[in-house]
Formats: C-alpha cells, structure tokens, sequence
C-alpha cells in the first residue's frame, strides 16, 4: 500500500511518502516506474497545495485529473471548512466523470467517496477520509498501510527534533523498515506556514 506523513514544526509544513507500488502479492519499486505519490495544486487563494493519497492505485490519476479540470476559484482549501466544501461539490463529478463506485456497504451513514488522503499547505495539515469528514492535525499525521509505525517515530523524536523533515523522514522511514508495503527512496515537499506554531 503506502505511507505518507505530513508535519507542521517551526513554520514548516512537510508532506512525506514512501515509493513503493503494490498489487496484492507483487510489488513495483521505484527501480520499474518513477513511483511519485505527492503531488501539487494551486488553489483560489494562489496558494499551493500538496496532495497524497492511500489505497487503490487508480486515486491518485483520478484526483490529479478531477482537480485539474475544476476552476481555480472552486479549489478552496485554507480551512477544514472550505476542503470539505470543495470535496463536497467535487463528489458528483467523481461519480459522473470518472465512474466512481461510492457504495461501501448498506449501511453507511453517507455515499463514500473512496479516498484517504492528506492535504499540506500554508494554513496546515488535513486529513480527508471517505465520507469527506476533514481533521486538522497541528503537529503530525499518517496515512497508508505503514502509518502506525510512522505515527510512533514521528511521536518519539517530535519535540526532539529540528526540524519538520526530520521528523517526517523519520516516521517514513520507521514504516519503510518495518512495513512490508513501504519502500524507499522517500520523496518530499515543504512549505512555508502561514502562522508559525
């Protein structure tokens, strides 16, 4: 599957992922494809944000097509708020233009937009998960198969360490050493934070 990280420390916000592609038992290393699993959108404000998505590979070219087809104006990710909103309205053209399934099962409380996924920018980190339910998380966060070993070594060298990379390096690497569908190389993007914490 996956591990991705996002961390804000010292006017920093830095998104992480592993490389490694899985297909139930076969693994496709960064060797046999270019495995790039963050990637950028400029939003209304001129902003820029850095995305990242868990699970079926197929979300990442369907959320990086959906939200380059959508004005600039309609992309309004600076607050839980306004992501909720924009992957509200986003929703039916998922289903519509890029036949998204969104029934999980019968008994979910909404229809489910499939994706987990962490968005990083100048106002902070976001997870966004399937019902489009959005969490702010002010120091660190992890998604993907790896990321209860990334949320421990991002907790243990948090207050410790310099910087946002470093702490962001270290939780990927503790996934890509002990979770089997995480590898190397690591790739990495920062950010400036609007309001230092």
């Amino acid at each position: 599957m996956t591990t991705v990280v996002a961390v804000r420390k010292g006017g920093q916000v830095v998104m992480a992922a592993d490389s490694l592609v899985t297909f139930g038992d076969t693994r496709l290393s960064h060797k046999a494809e270019a495995n790039r699993k963050l990637f950028t959108v400029d939003d209304a404000s001129g902003g820029r944000s850095v995305f990242a998505l868990a699970g079926a590979a197929a979300h990442l070219l369907v959320l990086q097509h959906a939200l380059a087809a959508q004005p600039a104006e309609a992309l309004r990710l600076g607050s839980k708020d306004e992501i909720f909103r924009t992957f509200t309205l986003l929703h039916p053209v998922l289903k519509d233009s890029f036949y998204l399934q969104g029934k999980e099962d019968e008994h979910e409380p909404y229809e489910s937009s499939q994706f987990t996924m962490l968005l990083a920018n100048s106002s902070g980190i976001y997870g966004i998960y399937s019902y489009r339910e959005v969490f702010e998380f002010k120091q660190f966060w992890s998604i993907g198969s790896g990321r209860s070993f990334a949320l421990g070594a991002m907790h243990a060298v948090y207050d410790k360490a310099r910087s946002a990379r470093d702490v962001a390096e270290a939780g990927v690497a503790a996934a890509c050493e002990f979770d089997r569908n995480s590898a190397g190389p690591v790739d990495s993007l920062s950010l400036k934070l609007k309001v230092s914490q």
